[in-house]
């Protein structure tokens, strides 16, 4: 039976940390990393009916997408909303982790979940996440101690990529120098040119390990001299991962699109608003689950159709609209991220089988509750 550790260590795998927003809480909230789970539920808000759901199933494991302390406290006493949920899973033996912004970004994140549910294809993030920041050492070496440096290279750290280690790059060339009075040639004599076949090593490296990279490559070099360069890399914005995801779907009209919304996702008071042209062709479609009107100007600029996303504000819509940009299509925020809660729950019955029982909460949890 699986601890609550390995369910850490899965979704942790899944939906990194590291890769949150700034600021924001994930992780696991509460429970003892040693505690066998049997049983684990899927739910948009730790809330407390979603806490009693938890409780009454006798959940070993509640794995929600809003953080329960997304601002500090200073205490947790059962007589606070926050206080009074974190205590009914406690008392149920049942632990809480959170999987926000990084489950945001994620491939098989909530961005990811909704365009799926909307039925987009050939899914890319609106703006990707950075890949681990990269610079790239070049160096020359008499080709006799060639070997030499490209394994102290290797062993700083540098020539990973991906799944691969000690990758490097190798060209044959002449080096020409001549040394001056003081110094001291592995090479050659004091006031004679000297002419030496080298090798031209070329080898990428995380930025953080530029440092000791530069000095395990000065360590192993026979010169006293080395030639060297160190050039930082672009990021080439190629990452599957990021905020949001452009797709797209059958040619139709804004009408049919937004019904289409209305009938994909779980209905709430909240429904789905829209502003454009009803009859507006649409082929082309952004989206962004959870409040996303920070990506309105970096959608302005896309060659889309529709922008859906939650929670827009009229200012900001309003001024989007005026430059004549996508038509908004807003919809009820946990109705959009609770697209995901099937996805994350099935990676897990995946990859656990039969070993954990799960269960997605249906509680519409929306702070909506009527229209009159």
């Amino acid at each position: 039976m699986p601890t609550l550790s390995d369910l850490v260590d899965l979704l942790h795998g899944w939906y990194p940390p590291e890769t949150a927003g700034d600021g924001d809480a994930v992780g696991l909230v509460a429970g003892h990393p040693e505690a066998e789970v049997r049983r684990v539920m899927f739910a948009v808000d730790p809330v407390q009916p979603v806490a009693d759901e938890a409780a009454e199933w006798d959940a070993d494991l509640l794995v929600v997408h809003h953080p329960l302390f997304l601002t500090p406290v200073h205490g947790v006493p059962a007589t606070t909303p926050k206080g009074r949920t974190l205590h009914t899973l406690a008392e149920a033996g049942c632990g809480l982790l959170t999987a926000h912004t990084n489950a945001d970004r994620a491939t098989h994140g909530v961005s990811e979940a909704l365009a799926q549910t909307l039925g987009l294809t050939g899914l890319r993030p609106i703006t990707a996440n950075a890949d681990q920041p990269l610079a790239k050492l070049t160096t020359y070496v008499p080709s006799a101690d060639a070997e030499r440096v490209r394994e102290a290279l290797a062993e700083a750290g540098a020539g990973r990529i991906g799944d691969y280690d000690h990758a490097s790059f190798s060209t044959g060339g002449e080096g020409r120098f001549r040394p001056l009075p003081g110094a001291d040639p592995a090479v050659g004599s004091v006031g004679e040119l000297e002419t030496v076949g080298e090798t031209r090593i070329e080898v990428v490296l995380p930025r953080s390990r530029r440092t000791p990279v530069v000095a395990a490559m000065l360590a192993a070099h026979p010169y006293e001299e080395p030639a060297y360069d160190l050039v930082d890399l672009l990021d080439p914005g190629t990452a599957e991962a990021g905020m949001g995801r452009v797709g797209e779907v059958e040619p139709t009209t804004l009408a049919d699109f937004a019904a289409t919304v209305s009938r994909a996702l779980p209905e709430t008071h909240h429904g789905v608003r829209v502003a454009g042209d009803p009859d507006r062709p649409v082929r082309r479609v952004a989206v962004c689950g959870g409040s996303g009107d920070f990506l309105l100007d970096r959608v302005l600029g896309l060659d889309v159709d529709v922008y859906l996303t939650s929670d827009l504000r009229h200012h900001r819509a309003s001024e989007f609209l005026e430059w004549g940009g996508p038509a908004l299509v807003d919809v009820a925020h946990w109705a959009a991220e609770w697209t995901w809660l099937p996805v994350v729950e099935g990676l897990v019955r995946e990859r656990l089988g039969d070993t954990v029982e799960t269960r997605v909460s249906t509680l519409d949890t929306d702070p909506w509750t009527f229209r009159p």
